[in-house]
């Protein structure tokens, strides 16, 4: 890549009025969750999945925004943020958001959730609460199963603290003083994360777990004998987990992530989460053996770490209780997946996950691998699951002969390890395999074939807003486009060459890509539309994203709206922008949709007078995705595709079940059905919408003509 990529942009004058803090907006982004988890109009077991997914995003929160912020403030950075806070402020804003956030966790879990799961007949019991013939059995399964795995870690001046593992299950005990000493002595035991975390103990009915750290915690004698244990709590720490990759180094790439991910191991503790119950003496004790601020120490009302309840939402038993099963639906059918090929050369094919079907995305590449006449399959993958259909597709193009190269992202943060096992065994394969781009993360999702045709080299193009992955394309809702536009497929190519070889950031007819023309690009089409509305005209940018941060791009959108441009944005999770603000902003909207599906889509829609213009992109406007990151924003030209991208869009602001507007102070109120009004949940609508869809293409691909004839009666006699 050019190092003119790179270079920073201006700074411009700091309005903090202007901007919402992105810290706090991520917060409030959670808070929506946690809404959906107290809602009981939310199905139980759904409930406890919004609860769940709460705790793990806060986990990813402090490992990764709030150590940001704590090496901010430990080298001395006191610069402040678009919204005029400093990093010491910051951390005091987030902690308090985050206490009452756990909080309010655990009284829907304890209070609400759990209490529901019961009258279901599904019960976290406490050990204490079994009969003797029940404890009887569990204590043989502790000694038998639990307690080879276990090591009881006594500390003291010649056995220093542990270096616990990140996000590990602990107990901390106080071991009664040895004659003549007087204070109680420290010892931990960590739960071993290889066994199951709910233990099922013999009961007549119903279906009810013991925690593991609590049969752990009766084991306590066992591990420690002759001993008086005087107290002992479970504990659970989150680390930093943010990568430091040094360029200068020297190193091979993969080296270099290989040995960052062995430091998270033992990074900073930005967290301590502590049983609720805890008492303050061995509170006091871990929080100095740990280095852990009073501020980041975190009394939980609830089991620590709720993803040890994630097989409960899955009991077949409470299957009444979720949602109904929205399975995704074909686009193609059966013959035309055989073809997918000749399918995509005929029309453009756009696929709206996970209402459609992910199968079409497979079924090309698979077909590219077994037919003789493709040269090379181009890829880039960024998450894409551990039994992937399209990497065992893209191995067995490799054994074939066939060119294979794949770019692989080895900084997907949290599948690294991961994305190093199966990017190995492509290479095993024969594939040739790049690791990434130095200086950038490559977040575009690309698949490029390359194929010789009666006419000479035919292209075939997979464009999306998500990764590949067959697991999340049920769950996130997302964009794909697959083309045979020759002048898409001639940008895909020099996309590439600029990625795999030594070449200057290609000149491309349709796409844009970060980081060197996607800003430039949705900057010029924000100004278009300002130029529209101050020449009268109507104008109107609608916008669907992750995440809206970026200061240039919210001036733009400033600009815009002092201009009379309509705006509407439909932003999931962080959004800094401020709207309704007067005289900057009184023409913006933005919205958040939280329901079962993940919104991870991105969709710009551009009035331009009446000629519309409608683009899909992999980048949210954030600076790390316009300037850090390899990204790729493409137009969708086809009619029939992009009356489906705007028709979905339409009904994104339609919305009248799970949307949440954005309010100028940064917090969010959830629209009310007016009298009369039907309610319109969007995700429900579309998945309705896809399913008239296919059964139109069904009824149309299985009509069977017969011509007529004459009746045996009424026939010619033979001559």
């Amino acid at each position: 890549m050019s190092k003119a990529a790179g270079v920073p942009r201006p700074r411009v004058r700091r309005d903090p009025e202007l901007f919402i803090n992105r810290e706090l907006s991520w917060l409030e982004f959670n808070h929506r969750v946690l809404e959906e988890a107290t809602d009981p109009a939310t199905p139980l077991m759904d409930r406890l999945k919004f609860a769940i997914i709460v705790s793990s995003n806060l986990d990813e929160f402090f490992m990764v925004r709030v150590a940001g912020l704590k090496h901010a403030e430990d080298e001395g950075d006191t610069t402040p943020d678009l919204a005029g806070l400093r990093p010491r402020q910051q951390l005091e804003a987030i902690g308090a958001r985050a206490h009452e956030m756990v909080d309010a966790l655990g009284r829907v879990l304890m209070e609400q959730i759990l209490p529901g799961l019961a009258e279901q007949g599904v019960r976290l019991v406490r050990l204490a609460s079994l009969d003797e013939q029940q404890r009887g059995v569990l204590t043989r399964y502790f000694r038998a199963e639990v307690l080879p795995a276990l090591t009881p870690l006594a500390i003291d001046i010649s056995r220093p603290f542990p270096r616990l593992a990140n996000l590990s299950l602990n107990l901390a005990l106080l071991l009664a003083p040895l004659d003549g000493e007087t204070a109680p002595r420290l010892g931990v035991v960590q739960v071993p994360a290889g066994l199951r975390r709910l233990v099922r103990p013999p009961v007549a009915e119903g279906s009810s777990y013991v925690l593991l750290e609590e049969i752990v915690r009766a084991g306590l004698p066992d591990l420690f004998p002759g001993q008086t244990v005087l107290e002992a709590a479970t504990f659970r720490i989150a680390r930093d987990a943010e990568m430091e990759l040094d360029d200068e180094g020297g190193r091979p790439y993969l080296e270099a992530i290989e040995e960052e991910l062995k430091k998270r191991r033992s990074g900073q503790v930005v967290r301590l989460e502590v049983d609720e119950g805890i008492g303050d003496g061995l509170l006091a004790v871990l929080g100095e053996r740990l280095e852990v601020d009073a501020g980041d120490v975190y009394r939980v009302k609830h089991p620590l770490d709720l993803r040890a309840l994630w097989p409960l939402t899955d009991l077949p038993a409470l299957e009444h209780l979720r949602e109904p099963v929205l399975k995704p639906l074909p686009v193609l059918d059966e013959k035309e997946l055989t073809e997918v090929l000749s399918v995509v050369a005929a029309r453009d094919v756009l696929l709206h996950l996970p209402y459609d079907s992910f199968d079409p995305v497979v079924a090309l590449v698979s077909a590219a691998a077994s037919d003789p006449d493709v040269l090379a399959i181009k890829q880039t993958l960024y998450r894409t699951g551990g039994d992937s259909n399209i990497v065992k597709a893209l191995a067995r193009a490799a054994e074939t002969g066939k060119q294979v190269t794949v770019l692989v992202e080895l900084m997907a943060r949290f599948d690294e390890q991961s994305n190093i096992r199966w990017a190995r065994s492509l290479e095993e394969a024969g594939a040739h395999v790049i690791y990434g781009i130095r200086g950038y993360k490559t977040h575009a999702k690309v698949c490029l074939v390359v194929r010789r045709g009666p006419q000479g080299i035919e292209r075939y193009v997979h464009l999306g807003t998500g990764n590949y992955n067959e697991k999340t394309a049920r769950m996130y809702t997302d964009f794909g486009l697959m083309t045979a536009d020759r002048a898409i497929g001639e940008d895909a190519s020099a996309f590439f060459n600029a990625l795999t070889g030594y070449s200057d950031p290609p000149r491309m007819k349709k796409l844009a890509m970060a980081p060197t023309t996607l800003r430039e690009r949705c900057l010029k089409l924000i100004e278009r539309e300002r130029r529209r509305a101050e020449e009268g005209q109507a104008a109107e940018i609608r916008a669907k994203m992750n995440s809206l941060v970026d200061e240039e791009m919210i001036r733009a959108l400033y600009d815009a709206s002092r201009a009379g441009v309509r705006i509407r944005l439909n932003v999931r999770g962080i959004c800094c922008l401020r709207p309704g603000v007067k005289g900057v902003s009184d023409t913006i909207e933005v919205i958040s949709i939280v329901d079962r599906f993940l919104e991870h889509a991105r969709v710009f829609h551009f009035r331009n007078g009446g000629d519309e213009e409608v683009y899909l992109s992999s980048a949210d406007w954030m600076p790390r995705n316009l300037d850090k990151r390899i990204e790729l924003l493409f137009p969708v030209q086809a009619p029939e595709a992009r009356r489906k991208v705007l028709d979905a869009l339409d009904a994104l602001f339609n919305d009248n079940v799970k949307v949440r507007r954005l309010m100028p102070d940064g917090t969010y109120k959830r629209r009310r059905l007016g009298r009369g009004d039907d309610p319109f949940r969007v995700q429900v609508r579309l998945y309705e919408e896809a399913r008239r869809a296919w059964e139109r293409v069904r009824a149309a691909s299985t009509a069977v003509f017969e011509p007529l004839s004459l009746t045996p009666e009424k026939a010619a006699p033979k001559p």
